[in-house]
């Protein structure tokens, strides 16, 4: 299996440096600080990278689960919030939601929701960061 990277550079201080993420494939690469990351400043963050992440090895594990069981389904789409919190004199990546939506021909609410929960659990990124509390929506599009 292949091994993937990024990389990140920062220069200067916690408050007043700049920093760049880059992925190795050359896809991304953007800007980020201390105001993208703790305030509302434009630019990326790791977090968002995070949920970026989550939400492509989610969708993608959803769709294995469901095509296991025989669904195919049309449309996943998903959306990562990555709650990055202060804790004691630190902070922590607390909580991830994930809220999917699905169309997926023949299959009942009851059963995508099942299929769905194991895909949460199994997706590599999941068991990845096992750490802070994982919660999903997901929604059956009729």
């Amino acid at each position: 299996m292949p091994v993937r990277k990024a990389e990140a550079e920062w220069k200067g201080t916690l408050r007043e440096g700049r920093g760049t993420l880059k992925l190795s494939s050359g896809a991304f690469q953007g800007a980020y600080s201390f105001g993208t990351r703790f305030e509302e400043a434009p630019g990326t963050n790791p977090e968002e990278l995070i949920g970026a992440a989550h939400a492509g090895c989610f969708s993608m594990a959803l769709s294995g689960a469901l095509g296991r069981a025989g669904f195919s389904p049309l449309r996943i789409h998903t959306v990562a919030s990555v709650h990055l919190e202060k804790v004691g004199e630190g902070f922590e990546i607390t909580t991830i939601h994930l809220a999917t939506t699905a169309e997926v021909p023949g299959i009942d609410a009851a059963a995508f929701a099942e299929i769905a929960e194991g895909a949460k659990r199994n997706c590599p990124v999941s068991k990845a960061l096992a750490g802070p509390r994982i919660h999903l929506d997901a929604r059956l599009l009729a």
